[in-house]
């Protein structure tokens, strides 16, 4: 099965290209959808982060307050390895098992950490979505209502743009309008499907 990592910095739009494989039938794991299933009420991984955070990074129904613990991890480097360090490993097991039942001639495995955790070698190929940091700013203000000081620290947690165009096999740029993005997906998807049809 051949694999391909989707990653790019926050708001670069990711989770658009996705959806645009998904509508080409391709089978697309996300880990964020992931990341969400496996802090659920009374899954292990969320007893261990209200137990290295304490229980403020619960809702009043009990769920994890994401966006609280979004906001202490980008602003606290040892907050944000201590959730790593509980979430990864959960993440990257429920990944492992969807991925070996998933159908397709090829899989999209959507991992934004891709290139910070190193985690290349659980695929194929790296495609980054990759957008100028002034649109992800913008993105960030008119999308999650940030400011511009809570957007830079969000891209200044994250690993460099440089750096992740330097680990990409493939790039999709997502400064545009939605045609040229789709004509790009389309263009990969073909060239996925031929590389797997050879394996």
């Amino acid at each position: 099965m051949l694999r391909i990592g989707l990653t790019g910095g926050i708001a670069s739009g990711k989770s658009t290209v996705a959806e645009l494989f998904a509508a080409r039938g391709v089978t697309v794991l996300d880990t964020d959808r992931i990341a969400r299933e496996v802090v659920e009420p009374g899954q292990p991984a969320l007893a261990a982060l209200v137990q290295a955070l304490g229980s403020d990074i619960l809702s009043r129904d009990g769920r994890l307050d994401r966006a609280l613990l979004r906001r202490r991890i980008f602003a606290d480097a040892a907050a944000r390895r201590t959730v790593e360090g509980i979430l990864h490993p959960a993440i990257l097991e429920a990944l492992g098992r969807q991925s070996v039942v998933a159908p397709g001639p090829y899989q999209v495995l959507v991992i934004p950490l891709l290139v910070e955790g190193d985690y290349a070698g659980l695929v194929d190929r790296v495609l980054v979505v990759d957008c100028p940091e002034e649109l992800q700013v913008e993105r960030l203000m008119n999308r999650d209502g940030e400011t511009r000081e809570g957007a830079l620290a969000m891209l200044a947690a994250q690993v460099s743009r440089r750096e992740r165009l330097a680990a990409a096999d493939d790039v999709i740029v997502n400064d545009g309008p939605a045609g040229v993005l789709e004509r790009q997906v389309a263009g990969l998807d073909s060239k996925y499907r031929e590389m797997a049809a050879k394996n």
